[in-house]
């Protein structure tokens, strides 16, 4: 693996700020700090990036299948709403960990559904910033065992 993509979508660039109770302390470039470390010490490139627009994130995700690197995707709000970013995942043949940080499954009913999941390797929630970094892991470990 030669480089992990690291997508995140709506609202989650005013983490840290954005109901602390629900999504914790930390801000997004905190996260980028903590997975740019652990892809350091494995000699892995990483491309961390987030928008508020849902196209943006369905073009990022096409460009890193075509570069045969897996994505790390937290689509916030657009995880219940977007059928394009199942298309792009089914698509481009996208290797896909969707995360998030609250278990989305405690809160609102609106929240249970996920557009991404069927089109996902897996999901992982509830752990706050630990989820990106157990989704890091789940990239590293499942690599580990291809080769």
């Amino acid at each position: 693996m030669l480089a992990v993509h690291v997508l995140n979508g709506p609202n989650l660039n005013l983490l840290g700020a954005r109901e602390p109770e629900i999504y914790g302390e930390a801000t997004l470039d905190d996260i980028r700090a903590s997975l740019a470390e652990r892809c350091a010490a494995r000699g892995v490139e990483l491309a961390f990036k987030q928008s508020n627009f849902e196209g943006d994130l369905v073009t990022w995700i096409q460009q890193a299948a075509a570069a045969g690197a897996p994505v790390i995707l937290n689509a916030g709000a657009l995880t219940h709403t977007s059928i394009a970013l199942h298309d792009a995942i089914k698509g481009a043949k996208a290797d896909v960990i969707e995360v998030h940080l609250s278990n989305v499954h405690a809160r609102e009913s609106f929240r249970h559904h996920s557009y991404i999941a069927p089109a996902a390797r897996g999901v992982i929630a509830g752990f706050g910033p630990l989820s990106y970094l157990l989704a890091l892991e789940a990239l590293f470990a499942t690599a580990t065992r291809k080769t």
